[in-house]
């Protein structure tokens, strides 16, 4: 017959688990304090990479893309301050918030026209135009990047895709899958009709019309009545608009 094990077995089989579970601690307090050491190492390293290139970062938007990548990977944020070491090191805090300032004021400018929905290729040409600066120098990333310091406003700025576009919207008008559908057929003509929209999602004419009297209601739609067809044309400026025609607007 099997014997149980006594009360000194108990306490062996106790104070062997107790053991491993501090030798497990040390483990892994020796691992994170190797990793604390090696992350503070890296950041030292970055921070003397930054002083060593920092015009390159300033002035070069690819470089500059790269080494918000490089922050990210070991958690720092060169702009979750304006006022932080980083800032006062690269001077690219003043550079995101010049430029989001910017972004308010050419969105507020061309509201009229596109109903608070711009393409984001759009808002960089027109950046470009008011800092009188070509095109490179300013990439998409950047102004995602100042964009996402934007939300602190409030409801309204941010990023959003339809189809292959990216559009900022500025406006608190929430988009549904009905809107967004609209928009992304929209931008093959830069127009759409009740037809087409009835066509293309095989919808009843009801809901075709309603989902683009919303649209026109909300600003983001015009209407054409003007061709020999008859059929009313709902035209899109977010998705047609170029800079050239909205670049006079945004600079009043």
């Amino acid at each position: 017959m099997r014997r149980r094990p006594g009360i000194a077995g108990l306490q062996n089989a106790a104070a062997t688990r107790d053991q491993f579970r501090l030798v497990g601690e040390n483990v892994a307090k020796v691992r994170t304090d190797v990793m604390k050491e090696q992350l503070a190492t890296f950041r030292t390293q970055l921070e003397e990479f930054a002083r060593k290139h920092k015009n390159d970062i300033r002035k070069n938007p690819l470089f500059r893309q790269q080494f918000h990548e490089m922050c990210a990977k070991v958690g720092v944020d060169p702009l979750a301050s304006n006022k932080g070491a980083w800032a006062e090191l690269l001077g690219i805090g003043d550079f995101y918030y010049e430029l989001g300032v910017q972004i308010v004021d050419i969105c507020i400018a061309t509201r009229s026209t596109n109903g608070g929905l711009i393409d984001l290729l759009d808002l960089r040409k027109l950046l470009c135009q008011k800092r009188k600066a070509d095109l490179g120098s300013l990439t998409a990333d950047d102004c995602l990047r100042a964009i996402s310091k934007l939300k602190v406003l409030g409801s309204g700025f941010e990023v959003i895709s339809v189809g292959k576009k990216k559009l900022v919207r500025s406006v608190p008008t929430e988009l549904n899958k009905d809107h967004n559908g609209i928009l992304e057929l929209a931008q093959a003509e830069g127009f759409v009709t009740v037809e087409q929209v009835e066509r293309k999602f095989s919808w009843s004419t009801g809901r075709a019309i309603d989902v683009l009297e919303t649209l026109l209601k909300e600003g983001l739609a015009m209407i054409d009545d003007g061709h020999r067809d008859g059929k009313r044309r709902y035209w899109f400026p977010c998705v047609t608009l170029s800079s050239d025609s909205t670049g006079a607007e945004a600079k009043s």
